[in-house]
């Protein structure tokens, strides 16, 4: 599996609604007093929540991080570089250039979290995935499809054969018939989708290499792939986190094609000249 963001608090937002009644209680203490977590031991955050260590542990390991020490020093170099927060709330007494200012700002803010958070081995693994690719398959449902029919309409311009596909069934289908050279990239924004878990089984026992993006460090679906990159958009009122996690997915199917074609240049100059030229006929 990936290594983990390590941005604590947009990470601790993003998955708050997943977490127990104990890790909320760590969650909320975390949020609330992040320069006590630095110079705060385990046992003493253990202490004032009134829980064992080990349940401390666990929830650090749950964020992604090898225990509460790597936590605190990810949180540290936050807080000698604090962000604005994400969490720009709509009121309903906003006007109508309020509301529209904060769902740009909301935006903005989510493709620039995502930014920070990418784990530099996991992106050029992934690329280097692509890059060996003889195929890419792009599987996503709901939301998510939509993000999975944007990446083959990127790819497409490569020159690299670029599919997507939303149906459950074409699915399994269509990663039934991938090879060792091919790719499969899944996109699941709460990294639960039982259905994307038996896309990427089916497409592993080809030999395909997999690709995930998701929101959820910690998930069913980010432990199944080869390489995870992981998105943040926490919840805001008014807008669930999935429709702000669009955008920052497609930035990330963005960077990959933008890299796969500077690294096939004249493949996708090749390709994109073709296409082109196809499109014109649809002009006057």
């Amino acid at each position: 599996m990936a290594e983990a963001p390590s941005h604590v608090m947009q990470r601790v937002r993003s998955t708050y609604q997943q977490f127990s009644e104990k890790e909320k209680q760590i969650a909320d203490y975390i949020i609330s007093n992040p320069e006590k977590i630095v110079h705060s031991s385990i046992n003493q955050v253990a202490d004032d929540l009134k829980v064992a260590d080990a349940t401390v542990f666990r929830f650090c390991k749950r964020l992604g991080f090898k225990g509460y020490q790597a936590l605190k020093i990810a949180l540290a170099s936050e807080l000698v570089s604090p962000i604005k927060d994400i969490h720009e709330e709509i009121d309903e007494n906003d006007s109508e250039m309020e509301i529209m200012k904060k769902v740009f700002q909301a935006n903005i803010n989510a493709i620039e979290y995502t930014r920070e958070i990418q784990n530099e081995k996991n992106f050029q693994k992934a690329l280097t995935y692509i890059l060996g690719a003889k195929q890419i398959h792009f599987y996503g449902n709901g939301g998510s499809g939509v993000a999975a029919q944007d990446g083959q309409h990127k790819f497409m311009r490569s020159g690299l054969p670029s599919h997507a596909y939303t149906d459950t069934h074409v699915q399994l289908m269509a990663a039934s018939q991938l090879a060792e050279e091919d790719v499969a990239l899944c996109i699941s924004h709460t990294g639960a989708n039982k259905d994307l878990l038996e896309v990427i089984d089916v497409a592993r026992n080809t030999g395909a290499k997999t690709i995930g993006i998701t929101n959820y460090a910690k998930s069913p679906f980010s432990k199944a792939v080869d390489v995870c990159l992981y998105t943040v958009a926490p919840e805001t009122g008014y807008r669930s986190e999935a429709l702000s996690s669009r955008l920052a997915e497609l930035s990330i199917l963005d960077a990959l094609y933008v890299n796969y074609s500077v690294k096939r240049k004249n493949q996708s100059q090749e390709a994109l000249a073709k296409m082109r030229k196809a499109i014109a006929r649809k002009r006057i």
